[in-house]
C-alpha cells in the first residue's frame, strides 16, 4: 500500500479539487481528509458516515468556586492570562485563553482547580462512491490538530490494510504548521499543489524546504498556471533546480468551480475536457512506476 499526501503551501490553490479528481481515477484506494481544521473533501465526495469516534482534545482548566478562596496565586503564575476575577466575584478560567498546561491545577494550595479534555472533536469512517473515506471535525478554537491528523492517518492505514488497498490518498492541510508536519511524516510520496502568485510561490518554497528535510519524493502541480505566466516560469525553473518533478500545469477554467458547485470532481463533471485529460496524465505519472513494480 502506497501512501500519498497532497499538500499546498497556502490555502486556495485548488488542492482539494485535484484530490477529488485523483479520487475519481484511483482504484482500490482509501481516502483521508486530514485537513482537520477546515475539511472540505466531504463536500465533493459526500460521505455516508458509518462510524463516529470521539477525539479528546486539549485540557481546559476549571475552578471550583465552592473551594476557591480567591487568593489570586493562580492569576499571578498563569503565563497565558487565562484566569480572571469575575464581575460578580470569584475566579474563572477563560477557555479561549487557557493552553491546558495544568500549572494552575498543580500549584493551587486548596486543590480548587481541575482540568478536563475537550470532547468537541470527532473523526469518522465513511463510505463514498469511490471507496472508504476517513475524515474529522474539530470544534471552533480547538487545539491538537496535529494529534488528530495522526489519529485519522493511523486508522486510515488500518482500513487500507484491511481492504488490501493499493493506495492511501490524503488530502492534507495548507501551510507548514503542526498539522502539515503530522500529515507528511512517513508517507511514500508528497504532491505539492501551488499557484503562480507571489504568496503561492513563497509558501510553496517553505513547504518544499519542510518536505526535503524528511527526504520524501516530492512532485509539483501548478494550478491556474495562466494567471501569471512569469511566475509560472520562475516556479518551473525552481522545481528543476530542486530536482522536483513537475507533474503538470493546469490553466484556470470555470469548469473546475462548476464541478465543485455540483459536488463532483472535474473527471465526473467533464471527463473529456482538457483539464480532465491533464489530471489523468498526472495521476498516471505518479502511479505508473508503482504499477510496474506490481
Amino acid at each position: 500500500m502506497i501512501e500519498i499526501t497532497i499538500l499546498s503551501g497556502k490555502g486556495g490553490t485548488g488542492k482539494t479539487g485535484i484530490t477529488a479528481a485523483f479520487a475519481s481515477l484511483a482504484n482500490n484506494t482509501v481516502f483521508a481528509d486530514i485537513d482537520v481544521d477546515a475539511p472540505d473533501l466531504h463536500l465533493i465526495l459526500e460521505p455516508e458516515i458509518k462510524e463516529e469516534n470521539q477525539f479528546l482534545g486539549a485540557r481546559i482548566a476549571k475552578i471550583d468556586t465552592q473551594i476557591c478562596t480567591n487568593c489570586g496565586f493562580c492569576i499571578k503564575e498563569c503565563r497565558f492570562d487565562a484566569i480572571h476575577y469575575r464581575t460578580e466575584g470569584g475566579l474563572e478560567v477563560n477557555p479561549f485563553e487557557c493552553e491546558g498546561c495544568r500549572l494552575c491545577e498543580r500549584i493551587c494550595p486548596f486543590k480548587a482547580i481541575s482540568s478536563e479534555h475537550s470532547t468537541n472533536n470527532h473523526w469518522f469512517v465513511s463510505d463514498t462512491r469511490f471507496g472508504t473515506m476517513l475524515h474529522a471535525k474539530m470544534g471552533p478554537g480547538e487545539e491538537n490538530s496535529g494529534k488528530l491528523v495522526t489519529t485519522v492517518r493511523k486508522n486510515a492505514k488500518e482500513k487500507a490494510r484491511e481492504q488490501n488497498a493499493d493506495f492511501l490518498l490524503n488530502d492534507g492541510p495548507p501551510g507548514v504548521g503542526c498539522s502539515a508536519i503530522a500529515s507528511l511524516t512517513g508517507v511514500d510520496k508528497v504532491i505539492l499543489v501551488t499557484e503562480p502568485s507571489k504568496s503561492g510561490f513563497h509558501d510553496a518554497v517553505r513547504l518544499i524546504e519542510l518536505v526535503q528535510k524528511f527526504e520524501i519524493p516530492l512532485y509539483a502541480v501548478i494550478n491556474k498556471c495562466d494567471i501569471n505566466s512569469e511566475i509560472t516560469k520562475q516556479m518551473e525553473y525552481f522545481f528543476i533546480t530542486q530536482g522536483i518533478q513537475l507533474l503538470g500545469k493546469i490553466p484556470f477554467n470555470e469548469d473546475m468551480v462548476n464541478a465543485i458547485v455540483n459536488r463532483k470532481s472535474i473527471i465526473e463533471y467533464k471527463p473529456d475536457s482538457e483539464i480532465a485529460e491533464k489530471i489523468k496524465e498526472m495521476w498516471n505519472k505518479v502511479t505508473e512506476p508503482i504499477k510496474e513494480l506490481k
